[in-house]
């Protein structure tokens, strides 16, 4: 599995970083730039322009990478990996939709807050009963740290899912404010995903646990090489393209190794950006017209006391390296090592 694993991180590194190269010149062709928000922070007008949709480079090369290195996974029946960029690709759609709207327009405006909330909802409760179909999850939920699991019925588990879905979707979505953030958050990750689904799949022999381990380093190795050109100055964005095909790859990941309970930890600052956005608009309404935050998200409030992209950028990382190892350690003993 090590090999499928090293494989995948670097054919996706390589094909993001190709696809990256060809994609930049086709978008500012089409001039497809992203429009900055007219209440959006003022030193950010000078991105206006920038391509976005940049996030297909990476997606495209995560779909290679798993019909290159899991193809024969494949057709052996387990189409975990393929069913997990499958549910992440048509989040990535909706926000593509949403891209092109707002490129259409030329205004940071695509779809509606309520038309992007029902088609995701719509798409993951699809997801969830395909999965609960095809015998693929169950409604017992694992507890991190505790080794318990806890057995819900079926819609109580369906309705948490669903919701879990929207949430991580859309704490992603948030992130992806300031050049790399969200591409240097989501590697690592990407990483503590893929370090679960090996250990999972070393002990138990979990044929599903391989097919998540090949697709979660392959995001990795694509996101790297898709931040060559998204680290600040980012030459291109990924758009609502990238970031929802992101949060939908990583609640995915998540519940094909039952594991959701562990988002919280792993996506501490997906959170902390969420809670920030919620926080300033209930104080805002109940204060009438005062401000818990300089700005939300949470990444403009820090911009707004002088930190820099690039110290948000190593601030947030690293933060969520720290989360990562500390969740591996709440996850790990899940399937503990058989004594003889």
């Amino acid at each position: 599995m090590l090999n499928k694993l090293m494989m995948a991180a670097l054919l996706g590194f390589a094909l993001s970083a190709i696809l990256g190269a060809l994609l930049l010149p086709a978008l500012r062709r089409f001039k497809a730039g992203q429009p900055i928000k007219e209440d959006g922070p003022v030193w950010h007008i000078s991105k206006q322009g920038t391509p976005t949709m940049g996030g297909i480079s990476f997606i495209l090369a995560v779909l290679i990478v798993i019909l290159v290195v899991a193809g024969n996974v494949i057709l052996d029946g387990n189409l975990s990996a393929l069913a997990i960029f499958l549910f992440s690709l048509v989040f990535g759609v909706i926000g593509f939709l949403d891209d092109y709207e707002k490129v259409k327009k030329k205004h940071n405006t695509g779809l509606s807050a309520a038309q992007k909330f029902l088609l995701q909802i719509a798409v993951a409760i699809v997801f969830l009963v395909l999965l609960r179909n095809n015998g693929l999850i169950n409604p017992n939920l694992y507890v991190p740290f505790w080794g318990i699991e806890w057995k819900l019925n079926w819609l109580t588990y369906m309705a948490f899912a669903a919701i879990v879905m929207v949430g991580t979707v859309n704490a992603v979505n948030l992130t992806d404010g300031v050049d790399g953030l969200v591409t240097g958050v989501s590697l690592p990750v990407c990483a503590f995903f893929a370090a679960v689904a090996y250990h999972q799949y070393s002990l138990k022999d979990q044929m599903q646990a391989l097919g998540v381990g090949i697709f979660a380093t392959a995001l990795f190795g694509s996101l790297l090489g898709f931040l060559i050109y998204n680290f600040n100055p980012a030459k291109v964005f990924m758009g609502d393209t990238g970031s929802l095909f992101l949060g939908g790859a990583i609640c995915g990941m998540a519940f094909a190794l039952n594991i959701p309970l562990i988002l919280p930890l792993v996506g501490l600052i997906y959170v902390a950006e969420a809670m920030s956005d919620i926080i300033q608009v209930v104080y805002f309404k109940l204060t009438k017209g005062k401000r818990f935050f300089l700005m939300a998200p949470l990444h403009h409030h820090y911009e707004k006391k002088g930190w820099s992209e690039k110290k948000l950028f190593f601030v947030f990382s690293s933060i969520t390296v720290i989360c990562c190892i500390i969740a591996y350690y709440g996850v790990v003993d899940m399937y503990p090592v058989s004594l003889p």
